[in-house]
């Protein structure tokens, strides 16, 4: 048995299909790395949640643990919940040393990785008839930084697909109608949308709903479970387990 676990932390959704994508997620990752013990978590709606996860993985044996968020922006989610969720763990008995890895696209304004290009160009691919603009549909951030790093990853897409690339969001403006509407008012016909998305889920579907409401000629489906994207788990997982782990306190026997 690997001394280290990795856990895949999801923000997680009433979308039944949000959880059974990150437990594909876990498992395509769990199948690049032989011997890595690697088991899924969510911060709301689905279960298990990470301080048990983390419990039991300190009760089989493991001397250390990775938590790796399955988040595309350092936000809230990143920046405040996961920090509480360990505090809570310690209070708890938690004595596990546990790192917390860098989410999966980039911090502010780059580099964006090349595994995140690469699955959005995948999911873009089934529908290459013809498009002469692209909209990045993501969830939505009040958070300067995350939209930075959203800024980013369109501009970087757009870079890769040869064609002008913004983002649109489903919570924020600009709405993803209306990063579609205004491609469209400058002339542009066949505007798709790739999704900033892990899974499908009710912000997904508001955006995708927007895009066709607005003319948009094809709307790509969410990331998913990708190989590209467990390649990028990985490579967070990697990278945080170069940094030393914070000591925890407390007692779990």
């Amino acid at each position: 048995m690997s001394s280290s676990a990795a856990v895949l932390v999801a923000h997680g959704s009433a979308d039944r299909r949000a959880a059974a994508t990150t437990r594909a997620l876990a498992r395509l990752v769990a199948a690049a790395r032989p011997g890595l013990a690697v088991r899924p978590a969510f911060l709301d709606h689905a279960g298990p949640r990470p301080g048990p996860v983390l419990a039991g993985l300190a009760g089989a044996g493991h001397h250390r643990a990775t938590l790796v968020p399955l988040l595309l922006t350092s936000a809230y989610h990143h920046r405040v919940d996961l920090p509480a969720v360990l505090a809570e763990a310690r209070a708890a008995g938690l004595r596990l040393p546990v790192a917390v890895a860098g989410v999966l696209g980039p911090a502010s304004t780059g580099p964006v990785p090349a595994p995140l290009l690469a699955a959005l160009r995948t999911r873009l691919a089934g529908h290459r008839a013809g498009f002469d603009a692209v909209v990045l549909a993501a969830a939505g951030t009040r958070d300067p930084a995350a939209r930075a790093s959203v800024a980013a990853v369109a501009a970087g897409l757009g870079e890769a697909l040869g064609v002008q690339c913004r983002a649109g969001y489903a919570s924020a403006a600009p709405t993803v109608g209306a990063a579609v509407g205004s491609f469209r008012s400058a002339g542009r016909r066949r505007v798709a949308v790739a999704a900033y998305f892990l899974a499908s889920g009710r912000l997904y579907e508001v955006a995708a709903a927007a895009a066709r409401a607005a003319g948009a000629v094809a709307v790509a489906d969410p990331l998913g479970a990708d190989p590209e994207l467990a390649q990028l788990v990985l490579a967070r997982l990697d990278a945080a387990a170069g940094a030393p782990a914070p000591a925890l306190t407390g007692g779990l026997r």
